[in-house]
């Protein structure tokens, strides 16, 4: 029976295919990992990755989503930080969110409720454990959020994010103070096609206080530009405003 079930699916195309593949699977424990409702159409939307909607006819996938999810999640920990260490400079706080918001803390998130199984992804995706992939689980999660913003506003989306995220807001002052902006940089620009950055470093001043300036560029490009009384610190801050700049 699954074998022929299976092969029905596989002969159907577009919405057809869309449907099928979406109404195979308990969506229920995912909404309440989430701990909202959404209509079904919002969340089909949602859990579509571009490889699945690319194989069956170029449908709507949840990139769009994605985008306001990030939005709404960069928001919503970036004031509860705010509140919550008045002290802080907005260089730590900035570093602390990053420690927060990034793919592996979303990918993280995502397995805590078993997002994994919900995504609808296409035939190389599953053949290559795309369940499990760090970058669509964050993806998809940021994609969620989003579906969740349009369907009940900012507050809600705020609610469930400081829920989920909880434990990695309270562990940011020590967590995200050490972020490592070279690596989340090379993070960021994967799968963009932006190759990889290239550090230019220069040196002045004596000797006995030497001062770095360094330059990030990506393609020819320079995004970034960082100082410090070492190579690797001045490299360190222009990696960080590469980040920010993208």
């Amino acid at each position: 029976m699954s074998k022929q079930k299976n092969s029905k699916h596989e002969r159907l195309t577009g919405e057809e295919a869309w449907a099928a593949a979406f109404g195979d699977v308990d969506h229920q424990p995912l909404l309440d990992g989430f701990g909202v409702s959404l209509p079904a159409d919002a969340l089909r939307l949602a859990l579509t990755h571009r490889s699945f909607a690319n194989e069956n006819g170029m449908l709507p996938n949840n990139e769009r989503l994605e985008f306001l999810g990030d939005a709404v999640l960069g928001l919503s920990v970036a004031e509860r930080l705010y509140r919550d260490y008045p002290d802080r400079t907005e260089s730590e706080i900035s570093k602390m969110r990053a420690g927060v918001v990034n793919m592996y803390a979303l990918a993280d998130v995502a397995r805590e409720i078993g997002l994994g199984d919900h995504v609808l992804l296409g035939r190389g995706e599953q053949l290559t454990n795309g369940k499990d992939k760090n970058s669509i689980l964050a993806d998809t999660t940021e994609a969620m959020l989003g579906a969740i913003y349009l369907e009940h506003g900012f507050q809600t989306a705020k609610d469930v994010i400081l829920r989920l995220f909880k434990s990695r807001i309270e562990s940011a002052p020590t967590v995200g103070l050490h972020m490592d902006w070279k690596t989340e940089l090379l993070e960021k620009i994967a799968g963009r096609g932006l190759g990889e950055p290239e550090y230019n470093t220069t040196i002045s001043g004596p000797a006995h206080d030497p001062h770095f300036t360094s330059t990030v560029s990506l393609q020819g490009k320079v995004w970034g530009h960082g100082e410090g009384h070492t190579k690797k610190e001045a490299e360190h801050h222009a990696a960080r405003e590469a980040n920010d700049a993208l």
